[in-house]
């Protein structure tokens, strides 16, 4: 076409129609506008920040490196329907604007940072380190890999987020919890009450008269849909997972003692843990001939004083044996029987000669033989991958070949398992979660958006594993008849006015109490015992749930109140409160001041950050944002 175009414009005719469909296209352009021809590339800006910009591509990487972390920490897909809703969409966008906004600010101010800086502190990083606490490159490269990023590009994203930090850390520099807030929390945490109280059984009030024909009428048709039977599904499911699969009885005591000793610190209490003091020598002969003066009774402090090192450096606190970069160092502190000094110890750096002060012995929750069967279970289930995977081939085969879910069960020595009438939610008929119920309610949400003979994609379980699954039936929902639930509607009857009566009767009771009545007569007049709760605060109980508790402080003291209860209705007096007084230098006042600290600052840095926001300017491509999530395509 093009050399039509060459061959047409060499005489004046040519020409002359040429121009003649330029002006054509010209006058087009003038009336509907180049907009559509260049939207590729002003639909690229999802939002303006000031001088710039978030991207539609930055954007995009953010999201699926967001979604996908959330998928993996799921262990099952995540639609872009389920994030939206969650908000996704707008946490990331909200994230990218004020990283924007403060790298605008951060220029403006002269902030900057060297290559040389940026790469210093990558390396002191230690997510990107190795075991031996030194920069890896290669583990820096994995990380910057799955972030989406070249290694230069991650430096430079790197650089700009020192840069925001160093920003919004002078900002929140030095700022602490006021101490009225702290007081108010303290004093909030701290009061405790006297409670006096009894509790009426239903009994008390009386018995509620049988309600009529008409009654039971009237109630259901007021009340028509809790009376309403919800959908239920006829499931068949196939389940292979590493915990249906595994076999505990196969892992050795050994093997299960060796994994118990791995994860005790973690799972089931702490760890023991040494106050450590240390010195590092050039050589061995120097570090042997300091041991020898310690142990004659020299003072280490002085010998810290005379190496002149920092007593920052030497002393290393409260560690375990974990804590230690040099596992031979951790060996021979952890290795001491009392406190004492360690012999030297050759590493990279130095002879080390280490001072144990004091030794915090572990604490654990359950012993190896409490523990033994979850961890062999455990095992069990690591080993069962491989035969997992060859059972799920084993059964896509068949499904694959056209056979039931049954027939391919029986092909790989498996069997089915059939669920009479399942929920939405994963419940039975009478509304109890179906404990056994494999992948419970994620299964429910899958049967419930498929249908009779539909084959279904596998739904995951929590362990790794693979539910397959066939509705074989649907009950549709439907409203209930009055002869279906007649009993049901009565015994609700029955249950409202006698609730109702027992109420009226705590209130009378509550009146009394105002009113100066002892609660002893009120519950030697009743025939009840009168209880007493001492030291009650707004803290969980194992007598009272919290809806009682909050009662409890709901009235002012020497005053009364009445709560439902399993037993019937809970009457209560306040006999006295009290609330020690504040001292601000306690541990409990600076462990509050410690955690408001984290929400004060947060709340100052969205400040700041909004009055950036606000100074510079930020608009929103709305199109653009859905778009980019694709809710134009399933709108």
């Amino acid at each position: 076409m093009l050399e039509g175009l060459r061959a047409t414009s060499q005489n004046w005719i040519g020409r002359t129609i040429m121009a003649a469909v330029m002006g054509v296209i010209v006058v087009s352009f003038a009336i509907w506008g180049v907009g559509d021809v260049f939207r590729g590339m002003t639909n690229q800006r999802l939002a303006r920040v000031g001088k710039g910009e978030v991207t539609v591509d930055a954007f995009r990487n953010a999201y699926q490196s967001d979604l996908r972390r959330i998928q993996q920490r799921l262990r099952r897909a995540v639609t872009n329907e389920e994030a939206r809703q969650a908000g996704l969409h707008l946490q990331i966008l909200e994230r990218l604007v004020s990283e924007t906004a403060l790298d605008q600010k951060a220029q403006q101010l002269g902030l900057a940072a060297s290559d040389e800086t940026t790469q210093r502190l990558l390396a002191a990083e230690k997510v990107f380190q190795g075991p031996d606490g030194k920069f890896d490159a290669l583990r820096f490269k994995q990380i910057a890999n799955d972030a989406g990023f070249s290694e230069r590009g991650f430096v430079a994203d790197q650089k700009s987020a020192y840069l925001r930090k160093l920003l919004t850390d002078v900002v929140i520099a030095g700022v602490a919890p006021p101490q009225l807030m702290v007081e108010a929390i303290y004093r909030f945490r701290n009061e405790s009450r006297t409670i006096d109280y009894i509790v009426l059984p239903p009994s008390i009030a009386g018995a509620a008269p049988a309600p009529s024909e008409e009654e039971l009428k009237k109630y259901f048709a007021e009340r028509e849909q809790t009376f309403h039977a919800k959908e239920y599904r006829k499931l068949t499911t196939l389940t292979v997972s590493p915990s249906t699969v595994g076999k505990p009885d196969e892992v050795s005591v050994e093997d299960a003692r060796k994994l118990y000793d791995e994860v005790k610190s973690k799972r089931y209490g702490t760890p023991e843990k040494r106050e450590v003091r240390q010195i590092v020598f050039k050589t061995d002969k120097d570090a042997e001939e300091a041991l020898a003066k310690l142990k004659s009774g020299g003072d280490f402090d002085a010998l810290v004083a005379e190496l002149k090192l920092n007593p920052k450096d030497v002393n290393l606190g409260v560690v375990e044996e974990r804590d230690f970069g040099d596992r031979k160092v951790g060996a021979a502190v952890f290795a001491l029987a009392q406190p004492g000094f360690t012999e030297p110890v050759h590493t990279a750096f130095g002879a080390v000669v280490s001072l144990v002060k004091s030794i915090t012995p572990a604490v654990y929750s359950k012993t190896f033989e409490e523990a033994q069967a979850e961890l062999r279970g455990e095992l069990a289930a690591q080993r069962a991958a491989p035969e997992v995977r060859r059972l799920h081939d084993a059964i896509e085969d068949q499904r694959a070949a056209g056979k039931t879910l049954a027939e391919a069960a029986k092909a790989a020595d498996l069997e089915t398992r059939d669920f009479d009438g399942v929920d939405a939610a994963g419940a039975d008929r009478n509304g109890k979660p179906i404990a056994d119920l494999p992948a419970g309610p994620d299964l429910a949400k899958a049967a419930f958006a498929s249908d009779v003979g539909v084959d279904n994609d596998t739904v995951a379980t929590r362990d790794g594993g693979y539910v397959w699954f066939e509705v074989g039936a649907i009950e549709p929902a439907r409203q209930k008849t009055f002869e279906e639930v007649k009993d049901a509607v009565a015994e609700a009857m029955r249950a409202e006015a006698a609730q109702k009566a027992l109420a009226a009767k705590a209130e009378e009771i509550v009146g009394k109490l105002n009113a100066g009545k002892p609660i002893e007569d009120i519950a030697k007049e009743l025939g009840l015992e009168a209880k007493r709760a001492n030291d009650v605060k707004r803290a969980a109980r194992t007598d009272f749930n919290t809806n009682i508790i909050v009662q409890f402080f709901d009235v002012p003291p020497r005053g009364a109140g009445s709560v439902p209860v399993d037993e019937g209705r809970l009457v209560f007096f306040v006999r006295d409160a009290t609330t020690p007084a504040f001292d601000p230098a306690s541990i409990e006042a600076k462990t509050i001041a410690e955690q408001l600290k984290p929400a004060l600052n947060n709340d100052l840095l969205e400040q700041y950050v909004g009055g950036v926001e606000k100074a510079i300017g930020v608009d929103i491509n709305q199109r653009a944002l859905e778009a980019a999530t694709g809710a134009e395509r399933d709108q």
